[in-house]
């Protein structure tokens, strides 16, 4: 048995669309500060990943700079160049880096 109600079954389908919707809107309404907080810690790990790898990459350094530092050879000639160390009777010479032309910024006008 159909029974038309008219407009009434129309109206009874649109709001129950509506309220559909309107609980949609609101399950949105209430992730959405997660989903905004979750991209924050996303974009924090990355921070975090590549602030690791340049600290690797120091630790490698330093730790090739420990090694290198345990050869005599090595102490001795960066003691040389530094420091400007020399052994007993030996002459130290250093050299200044040469001088560049500079050009004159308010030249005097004839």
């Amino acid at each position: 048995m159909n029974v038309d109600l008219g407009i009434w079954d129309k109206l009874t389908r649109v709001i129950i669309g509506l309220l559909f919707l309107a609980a949609l809107l609101g399950v949105i309404l209430w992730y959405r500060p997660l989903v905004y907080q979750n991209e924050q810690w996303r974009k924090r790990a990355l921070e975090l990943d590549n602030e690791i790898k340049r600290e690797l990459k120091t630790r490698e350094r330093l730790k090739a700079a420990i090694t290198s530092m345990q050869d005599s050879r090595t102490v001795e000639r960066l003691a040389r160049e530094r420091l400007g160390y020399a052994k007993t009777n030996e002459t130290v010479i250093l050299f200044e880096p040469a001088a560049t032309k500079q050009t004159p910024t308010n030249p005097k006008a004839p």
